[in-house]
Parts: structure tokens; C-alpha cells; sequence
């Protein structure tokens, strides 16, 4: 027992050894949250207050599931193989697994990842005869997503306007063809499973009772459906209540645009009467300088449960600011920091490059390639988001689930067999007419097509057939043959690395039989639970189906159906992993979750961090608060910070003020590299520049352009402070023309940039 506690500080003890009662744990960046989880977990197992079977571990990527798993096996002398650790869509398929007829769902349904489900709903648009430039397929995907995060179906929603009524009705019309072929996205698989809960009483309380510890990290990141969900299994309000152990920290909540809700962590403190709400403030991660700056930072942001990061590893480097004239001289600065810090010893992986938009990496990644500097772009398209993985996985989907319409049309013609789009149409009316899905209206159409797509089916039925006693990697390398997919891919010009993408697949499923118990000579088609429903006794108890309910995936799910939900759990994770030998770009999203050695976090202007679209939004700012605070403390020795005078965005030049966050760090953690030539950002300031700005400094080329055109327009001048009774105070950047043609550029801080006519614009000039 002495071993599992050892090296805990104060407050992680206090956390890991809490009576069974639900808690709240507060725990900042570095603190060890994971460490506590894990520690927790292994502490409430050897001490016998729980067996493995009553814990439910939630997690929010499936890296940090196999991590959580990982470290319990180091801990304790026990198999981690049936527990309930995972996601929260990967725990609410297998629960969904086990009960599929009491969730109304067909045994093999099968998961749509993000890409399929745009194109089944592409596909229901077309087949409605519905104005795709009107009701684009991804506004209706975010709807209905949108909505099944509230936990309403379309019945529930409510509408407002002719839009609004025409989105509902095609949410309905979603729902009916998702049934009709068996298939379920990832926000369908949360709140089916909370829809089975909340109607199953039996049900209910048999998991309740069983799962008298439940454990959810990253607490903060919950959106309002998997808070009611675990409030569901957490018994709140019922007689079979067990205990919610809840970690997160509401200072890193930045996915608000995803539909997490912050405000979840004061309701469950509220909701549960939590007494015990603990903060882990101490930092194994940071130098105090890095600590610093983030505390202050975030302390600006008003609803906070409130905590303050410390370390004992001393100051360390102060932060670095760098004030670049253009991005171009900032990617070179960049680079020429990362030599510096390389040839100091640091790993190259240890490096990383932060900007707030995507469209940010283009200047950086051109100027890394040309200095010839290794670099990875972290959370691009993962394993089985590849095109010839999907095609692979899509032969498979059809031998599980024929009637899987999205599996079928990718493939139906591809490899090319001579099945043309009227061919397509034809079938799609037949499958309309009688209710059936593409794979069973095959028959009913006549022709040369007709024949062509029964050849389809012969070699997808000749397939199970041959494959039927085989285990999965078998099947998995005798579909890659049948379908034609390596042979095609032998004549296509850059096809090698496709072909080894697809050859890699049997090596995936091979390791994902031994990982899941399967073994290796295990038949792919039928698993456990499948023979049962062919003939074997179910038992009930208390009324409920619970064969193999507390059991691994292997004993509820065939390989087959296991392997492609898995394929369809992974390719939807939100993290992939980082460590290539390499510079590190990535969006501070990305960045979340993740440490490095050295972090550049770079575009720090208004308007882009702060994201203009901030302002327009709740809480906006705050939110971007919270992302400019994780960034910073993704660094554990050296922070660097830049912003620029211009910048090229979307085609355009902008002239840019400095992030108003650079008023909301501590000077004495800062070192600027660069003269500080313009003011810091302040909604209250009469101006939005200082006079410096225009009146010093012969490096300042922003001042030599005034210089130049001061006397240019009808009385006004660049980088003149002005008000405008919309956009508010601005500065102007530009003027071009004269007179009455005269216009102005002019930067508005939150507002943006605005070409105005200087003729009709009621322009006020701001005192200095």
C-alpha cells in the first residue's frame, strides 16, 4: 500500500485517498492528474474497497485510455483486459454492444466516422432533391450533431423560421436512414446509450450498482449530453448513487466550439454537494517565470473556481517577446532561435511551433523546408482516415453489415467495374421504392448495370464464404486480394506507399486480436455473443440481458465487428501522436495535453489571438484567455512569444496591433528581444497605439511609412487614433485616393479591419 502512495505530495494523497464520496479535483497543467487517476484507482483496488468490475475510468482520447490502462498494470499484479477504462463513445458502444436489442440497434451496426457521415448526409440531400448550396451538408451535420449534444432528437428541436423546419425535417429523415441501414455516428452512440438508461429502469440500477466508482478526467471538457450521462450512472438523485471522482481544470476548457461546457464543473460541485474539492497547484512541468505568466494571465478571466500554479524548480529563463515586421522576418527569427536552442542540445522533437489558425503555418512551414530544418505538422490525417485504408475498411464493413449504403457506395465501383452514376441513380430508386437498403435492391435493376452490380455482390458474398473459418488478419489479407485494391494501386504511379498503407492493415488487426484476447486463430465472423443469439441460453437477471455484460470486447463482439469499430473510434480520436524526430507545428488546440522543452507561440496580434470572432461571441474573450494559457503552459523551460506589424492572411495584408495579452503577463517574467514601438492593447485607452509608434525609432518601418505619407488625405493621417460610432476606436493603416475618393484603412481592434469612404464615414479623431 506504502509503495502506491509513495511520492505523493500532500494534496495528490488527499485526493487519491478520499472516502467514497464524489469529489471534485482542481488539477493545473503538470500537476500529475494523470499520476492521481491511476493512483487513485490502484488504491481503491488493493485496499479492497472496490473490485476492478465496479470501476468506470472515462477518458477523452484513447491515447490517454491505453496510457491509464498501462501504468494500473505496472501498479497492480492483475489483468486490465475487461476493466472499463475508455472514451466516452468507446464506453458507450460497448455498453451498447452488449444491450443492442434493448437499444433498438441491429447486432453488427456499425460506427460512421465524421468523413462517412458527411457523405450519407451529401447523399440524403441529393436524394430529397435539396439545394445544397442552401442547406450545405455541413451546416446540417453540425445541426444534428449540435442537437444530439443537447440530448433532443428532431421531434425536440425546436424551430424558429422555414431554415430551422427544413433542417429538422432532414434530421428526421437522417435518424430513419441511419436506422434503415444499421449505422450510428459518434454523437448517435452517446445519446443512444443515455436515451437506453433513461427509459430502462432495470438496466439502470444493474450499472449503478455495479459501478460504485466512476472516474472522469478532463472534466472540464464535457459537453451537456456525457455530463447527464454520467449523472445517469452516478445514480444523482437516486437511491443507487455511487461516487463521481471528477478531475479537470476549468482554466484549460477551450472547446466550447465543440460544445463543451465549463459551467459543468460549478453544477457538478452544486448538483452532487461535493464537500471535498481539491486543487493540485504544485507544478512538475514549468519554470516560475512560465508559471508566472500564466497565473496572471488567467487571473484577468472572472468565473474561475480559482487556483495558483507554484514550482520549486526555480525562475528559470525568462519569457522571450519578439516584435517581427513582417510573419516572413518572424519564421526566420524562429529559425534561427531553434538553431540556437540545438545547438544547445535540445531535441529537435522538443520544439514546438504554436499558432492560433491553421492558415498561420504556410510562411513557417516555406521557411523551414528552404532552410532545410525537419518538421512535422502534429494532428494531421491519421491511419484509418486514409483514402486506401477507408476502401479496405469499407469491403469489410460490407461483409459485417451489407446494408451499410456508405460502405457500399464507396467501393461499389472501385475498384472500376464498369458501374456508371445512371447505374448508381437506377439502384437508388429501387432502394427508395421499396425501403430497402442498396446491397438488398440489387435485383431490381435489369440491364448490363443491373449485371454488373450483381458481379458486385457475388464477389462480397464469395468472400464471407472464403473467409468464414478464417481469423482476421486472414480475412483481412484475402480481402485486400479479392477486392482488387493492391492490384490497382500496383499500376498507379506513386502507389507504393498505398500499397504498404493497406499491407500495414493486417498487421493492425493481427495486433488488435492479441490486444482485445480474441486470439490469433479466433474466427473473424462470429464471436461469443453471436452464437448465443443463434441458439445458446441468455441469462437474465433481474429482468435484464447480462451475458458477457462484465466481460472484455471479445466476448461481446465478433473480431470482425470489434476490429472496424475500433477502425471507426480511432480515426474520430482527437490526438494523434507527436514525437517524430522533428519540429513540431500545431494549432494550440492540438497542442492541449501535450509538453515541450522549447514553445514559440507565434501571431500574437489582435485579431487573431484574440481570434477576431471572440468579441462577437459570450465569454469569447475568456475562452481565448483560457487557449492563450494553454499554450503557455505547454513549455517546460523556454517560452518564446512574437507578434508582427503585418501579416499575410487569406490573399490580404493586415496591419496589426499586439495581442492585448501582452498587458495581462508580469514584466518581471518578461525579456523583450525587440524595441516595444507600439502600446499595449487597452479597451480603456484613448489611443490604440503609442505616440512611439509613430514618432521614434529609425528601425520602426511602420513609422518611416507614415513619415512618408503623412500629409496624404483630406485632413487625416496614418496611424491617426479615430471613433466610429459601430466599429468603435481604430487606428488608420492605409489611405488611399483623394477627395472625395479618398478611403482609409483602418484597423479596429475587436471590430477588425474596415476599408471606410472617408467622404460618408462619420469618423471622430481621438485626442492623444
Amino acid at each position: 500500500m506504502q509503495n502506491l502512495l509513495h511520492n505523493l505530495n500532500p494534496e495528490q494523497l488527499a485526493a487519491v485517498t478520499l472516502p467514497q464520496q464524489s469529489a471534485l479535483i482542481l488539477a493545473g497543467a503538470g500537476s500529475g492528474k494523470t499520476r492521481v487517476l491511476t493512483t487513485r484507482i490502484a488504491w481503491l483496488i488493493q485496499s479492497g474497497q472496490v473490485s476492478p468490475a465496479g470501476i468506470m475510468a472515462v477518458t477523452f482520447t484513447n491515447k490517454a485510455a491505453k496510457e491509464m490502462l498501462t501504468r494500473l498494470s505496472a501498479m497492480l499484479p492483475m489483468s486490465t483486459r475487461g476493466m472499463w477504462v475508455g472514451t466516452f463513445h468507446g464506453l458507450s458502444n460497448r455498453l451498447l454492444r452488449t444491450h443492442y436489442r434493448d437499444a433498438a440497434l441491429p447486432q453488427t451496426f456499425q460506427i460512421l466516422d465524421s468523413q462517412d457521415q458527411l457523405s450519407m448526409i451529401k447523399r440524403l440531400l441529393k436524394a430529397n432533391n435539396v439545394d445544397d448550396e442552401k442547406y450545405p451538408a455541413k451546416n446540417l451535420m453540425y445541426f444534428i450533431n449540435n442537437a444530439k449534444d443537447n440530448g433532443l432528437r428532431a421531434n425536440q428541436v425546436e424551430a424558429y423560421d422555414p431554415i430551422e423546419r427544413k433542417m429538422v425535417e432532414l434530421y428526421k429523415l437522417y435518424d430513419n436512414q441511419c436506422q434503415r441501414e444499421g449505422v450510428v455516428d459518434f454523437a448517435e452512440l452517446l445519446l443512444r446509450c443515455y436515451e437506453l438508461l433513461s427509459r430502462n429502469q432495470p438496466l439502470r440500477e444493474h450499472y449503478q450498482a455495479r459501478f460504485r466508482h466512476i472516474l472522469v478526467d478532463e472534466f472540464q471538457d464535457t459537453n451537456d449530453l456525457q455530463y447527464k450521462l454520467l449523472k445517469l450512472l452516478a445514480g444523482h438523485g437516486e437511491r443507487h448513487g455511487g461516487a463521481l471522482f471528477a478531475v479537470g481544470d476549468d482554466d484549460q476548457s477551450i472547446y466550447a466550439f465543440r460544445g463543451a461546457n465549463v459551467g459543468n464543473m460549478s453544477a457538478f460541485e452544486r448538483e452532487f454537494q461535493v464537500e471535498n474539492l481539491i486543487k493540485l497547484e504544485q507544478n512538475y512541468r514549468s519554470h516560475g517565470h512560465i508559471l508566472d505568466s500564466a497565473n496572471q494571465l488567467i487571473s484577468y478571466n472572472s468565473k474561475r473556481l480559482g487556483k495558483n500554479l507554484r514550482t520549486d524548480a526555480g525562475h528559470g529563463e525568462p519569457v522571450r517577446i519578439y516584435e517581427a515586421s513582417s510573419d516572413l522576418e518572424e519564421a526566420q527569427w524562429i529559425i534561427e532561435e531553434a538553431k540556437s536552442l540545438m545547438a544547445e542540445g535540445a531535441a529537435r522533437s522538443d520544439i514546438a511551433i504554436l499558432y492560433r489558425s491553421n492558415a498561420q503555418s504556410r510562411v513557417i512551414e516555406h521557411a523551414l523546408f528552404a532552410a532545410g530544418l525537419p518538421y512535422t505538422v502534429y494532428g494531421g490525417q491519421r491511419y484509418f482516415q486514409r483514402a486506401e485504408v477507408k476502401h479496405a475498411i469499407a469491403y469489410l464493413q460490407l461483409m459485417d453489415n451489407p446494408h451499410n449504403d456508405s460502405a457500399f457506395l464507396r467501393v461499389v465501383n472501385f475498384p472500376t467495374r464498369g458501374i456508371g452514376m445512371r447505374t448508381i441513380e437506377a439502384l437508388q430508386m429501387a432502394a427508395e421504392q421499396y425501403g430497402i437498403s442498396l446491397y438488398a435492391a440489387v435485383p431490381y435493376v435489369a440491364g448490363k448495370g443491373g449485371t454488373s452490380l450483381s458481379g458486385f455482390v457475388r464477389l462480397i458474398e464469395g468472400a464471407r464464404f472464403e473467409t468464414q473459418q478464417l481469423s482476421l488478419p486472414e480475412m483481412v489479407r484475402i480481402v485486400l486480394d479479392v477486392s482488387g485494391l493492391i492490384t490497382y494501386y500496383k499500376g498507379e504511379k506513386e502507389g507504393a506507399d498505398r500499397i504498404e498503407n493497406l499491407e500495414q492493415m493486417v498487421n493492425a488487426a493481427t495486433q488488435f486480436v492479441q490486444e482485445e484476447g480474441f486470439g490469433q486463430a479466433a474466427p473473424a465472423h462470429l464471436g461469443p455473443q453471436a452464437q448465443a443469439s443463434s441458439g445458446e441460453a441468455v441469462i437474465y437477471q433481474d429482468g435484464i440481458e447480462v451475458l458477457d455484460a462484465d466481460a472484455p470486447l471479445s466476448t461481446v463482439m465478433s473480431p470482425l465487428s470489434a476490429f472496424l469499430s475500433h477502425a471507426s473510434l480511432e480515426a474520430g480520436d482527437a490526438q494523434a501522436q507527436a514525437g517524430q524526430d522533428a519540429l513540431q507545428l500545431m494549432t494550440v488546440h492540438s497542442a492541449k495535453g501535450l509538453e515541450f522543452d522549447a514553445v514559440f507561440i507565434t501571431g500574437l496580434e489582435e485579431g487573431l489571438f484574440p481570434h477576431e470572432s471572440s468579441s462577437r461571441e459570450m465569454d469569447g474573450v475568456d475562452e481565448e484567455r483560457r487557449l492563450m494559457y494553454v499554450a503557455v503552459t505547454r513549455a517546460r523551460r523556454r517560452l518564446y512569444m512574437s507578434f508582427t506589424q503585418t501579416r499575410m492572411l487569406h490573399g490580404q495584408t493586415r496591419y496589426n496591433m499586439k495581442s492585448r495579452f501582452f498587458d495581462e503577463l508580469p514584466e518581471e517574467a518578461l525579456k523583450w528581444l525587440s524595441p516595444r514601438v507600439q502600446s499595449h492593447w487597452s479597451p480603456n485607452r484613448k489611443t490604440a497605439w503609442d505616440d512611439a509608434s509613430f514618432n521614434g525609432g529609425s528601425d520602426n518601418k511602420i513609422a518611416q511609412q507614415i513619415t512618408q505619407k503623412s500629409s496624404t488625405g483630406p485632413g487625416w493621417r496614418i496611424g491617426e487614433s479615430v471613433a466610429h460610432a459601430k466599429f468603435g476606436e481604430g487606428v488608420i493603416v492605409n489611405i488611399e485616393g483623394s477627395g472625395t475618393n479618398a478611403r482609409a484603412q483602418i484597423n479596429f481592434g475587436r471590430a477588425g479591419m474596415k476599408v471606410l469612404d472617408l467622404s460618408i464615414a462619420k469618423l471622430e479623431k481621438v485626442g492623444r
